[in-house]
């Protein structure tokens, strides 16, 4: 089955008040590219969550949003009353003393008072937040749905690519095809050619020779055998594309063995309308690779 790199997948689970949201983009990569972003508490799960996209996610480049929603306000901040009382006493007694508690309401005295009390060491402390199993649990199966909805939706993408590839296969063996009815003409044109050419000269020649030399002259613009194997490459990229469960890679080197055969073509033709045929080939061709880079 062909799957494309390219998708989309998301996946959600709750537990108590929190609701996890897990995005997945994916794009063509020679190998499997993950990039993770995780809320800061949750960063102890990020070898977990990444394993399980890699089972299921062999290649391509995937970049992996993970949210947390909470219907309560949550804060690891914890300030100390006591604390914040001190300073806030110690600095009111320093402006008194100094003598500028007697200017203090004309730069906003209480705000500036605050904004330095809680700079101050041991005012603001921060709680680690353990995260508990049955978070862990919820964030785990939401990635674990959204990398399952990104594998579906890289189906649906495959299935049409392979459908696009199979339809250029057929167009390369309908313009070789199409090559068959100028071999013959090409033929008699080249001999005509050659003859006409040593009559020019006016130089007596051995017929039966001639005809021998054309023979193997002739024999070296002889297209059959790039024919046959352009078909039988043909075949097999059909073959593997039905049949194999990760044929990138090996569709990419068939298009090249494909590619080879009709350059050969191309390079013996030696006919006007044949080449045009060719450069059909290879366009056509070339569209099959850039296609095949997508697939899995």
């Amino acid at each position: 089955m062909i799957k494309s790199m390219t998708g989309f997948g998301k996946g959600e689970a709750a537990v108590g008040e929190k609701k996890f949201t897990v995005e997945m983009r994916s794009v063509n990569s020679k190998q499997l590219d993950l990039s993770l972003k995780v809320p800061g508490r949750y960063r102890a799960a990020e070898a977990e969550i990444r394993a399980g996209i890699t089972r299921q996610l062999k290649r391509g480049k995937v970049e992996c949003f993970v949210s947390v929603e909470s219907a309560t306000a949550v804060t690891s901040a914890h300030i100390n009353r006591e604390v914040f009382a001190a300073y806030a006493k110690q600095i009111k007694e320093a402006c008194e003393e100094s003598g500028l508690g007697a200017v203090s309401g004309l730069w906003n005295f209480e705000g500036h008072l605050i904004e330095a009390v809680l700079r101050m060491p041991d005012v603001v402390s921060y709680e680690e937040q353990q995260v508990s199993p049955q978070e862990l649990e919820a964030l785990l199966s939401a990635a674990e749905q959204a990398a399952r909805n990104l594998n579906a939706f890289r189906e649906q993408e495959g299935e049409i690519l392979k459908n696009d590839l199979l339809h250029r296969v057929e167009l390369i063996e309908g313009y070789k095809n199409e090559v068959e009815p100028y071999e013959t003409a090409r033929v008699e044109a080249i001999k005509g050619r050659i003859r006409e050419q040593i009559e020019k000269l006016g130089i007596p020649v051995d017929s039966a020779r001639l005809e021998q030399e054309m023979i193997y002259y002739l024999e070296k613009l002889d297209i059959t055998e790039e024919k046959v194997r352009l078909k039988q490459h043909c075949d097999y990229f059909r073959e593997v594309a039905a049949s194999e469960e990760e044929p990138g890679r090996k569709l990419g080197f068939i298009a090249q063995e494909m590619g080879r055969e009709i350059n050969t073509l191309g390079s013996k033709s030696n006919q006007a309308d044949m080449q045009i045929l060719v450069v059909k080939m290879k366009d056509e061709l070339e569209k099959i690779k850039e296609q095949v880079l997508n697939v899995l």
